[in-house]
């Protein structure tokens, strides 16, 4: 139960039409030039490349969740972790692409650590060792270092920390309350969620732990994050089961609904790129075990599917 306030986790809730998602296909309107906040490069058939790495409920147990990568097309579907009986969530893809960092329960220490899964060589380290229970960990752009947030003793007080590459020289960065931890594109600055007023908003901070301010101010924002390579920052907000995403300039200025209404939408990642996010959403399976990965580009047209199977696709990092 330490962890579970971060996770997207609903009651289910009314069907939508059976066709949802062809019908948002169909119909999300392309935006015009002074609707969208930030700059979008032209490029209407520039298809999405890369992978995308998720956490997949293979055997619909929470307990037992799993590491999996994806092409961006939906080709290549694949599991990485191999440990049936601990949980594995939180992956994040290296900048370089030959790598994720993840977190999983380990059994020698009862507590979560962070791992790194060699796409090469197809094997994992743990890069912790006993220092609370860790999840979201993401690479810099530079690949030097990575952010994290750390549980201990609060549960309702997590932190967010740096470490080096290898585990080494652990700092903390933010001296309030803070989760879901993100990179600015210049390695910079940590985006973040924490409280605010008894709700949860996005806040800045520089690396050093200097020059903190508050980001965001939409309802019932959750937490995970993204910052595109376009300086563009795109999150999710609502209540349970009425979950949207939203973009917005780094000062938080433009907020701008992305996603189709209806979905549940959560969990966004960009392309490397920044003209495609990745999210986890119900388009197509209005129940617990329905949600899959999905793909629109960041004028919030060109909505495609990426996963389809009978559990839980989610998290992912592009």
């Amino acid at each position: 139960g330490l962890l579970m306030f971060v996770l997207a986790c609903n009651l289910p809730g009314p069907a939508p039409l059976p066709d949802l998602l062809a019908t948002l296909q169909a119909l999300t309107p392309q935006a015009s030039a002074s609707e969208v906040p930030f700059a979008v490069t032209p490029g209407p058939t520039q298809e999405p490349t890369g992978q995308i790495v998720l956490t997949c409920q293979l055997d619909r147990n929470l307990s037992n969740e799993q590491i999996c990568i994806v092409n961006a097309d939906g080709s290549g579907y694949r599991r990485l972790t191999n440990e049936d009986d601990i949980r594995h969530y939180y992956p994040s893809l290296a900048p370089d692409g030959k790598s994720v960092v993840y977190s999983a329960y380990n059994k020698q220490s009862k507590r979560y650590e962070i791992y790194e899964f060699n796409l090469i060589t197809n094997e994992s380290e743990v890069l912790t060792n006993a220092i609370g229970d860790l999840n979201a960990p993401e690479i810099s752009p530079d690949g030097r270092t990575i952010a994290f947030t750390r549980f201990t003793t609060d549960p309702e007080r997590p932190t967010t920390w740096l470490m080096d590459r290898d585990g080494s020289n652990l700092r903390q960065v933010s001296k309030v309350a803070a989760w879901d931890p993100t990179w600015s594109p210049d390695g910079r600055q940590i985006l973040f969620a924490s409280y605010v007023n008894d709700s949860s908003q996005l806040f800045s901070v520089n690396v050093d732990g200097s020059g903190l301010r508050q980001v965001s101010d939409l309802p019932a924002l959750r937490g995970r994050s993204d910052w595109s390579p376009l300086g563009v920052i795109v999150t999710y907000s609502g209540k349970p089961w009425q979950r949207e995403l939203f973009t917005m300039n780094p000062d938080g200025s433009g907020p701008r609904q992305l996603s189709p209404s209806g979905g549940n939408s959560q969990g966004p990642s960009f392309s490397p790129d920044g003209q495609w996010v990745a999210f986890t959403s119900y388009f197509d399976n209005y129940e617990v075990n329905g949600c899959e990965i999905y793909i629109l580009r960041v004028d919030g047209t060109d909505l495609r599917r990426v996963t389809e199977n009978d559990y839980c696709d989610y998290q992912p990092r592009w």
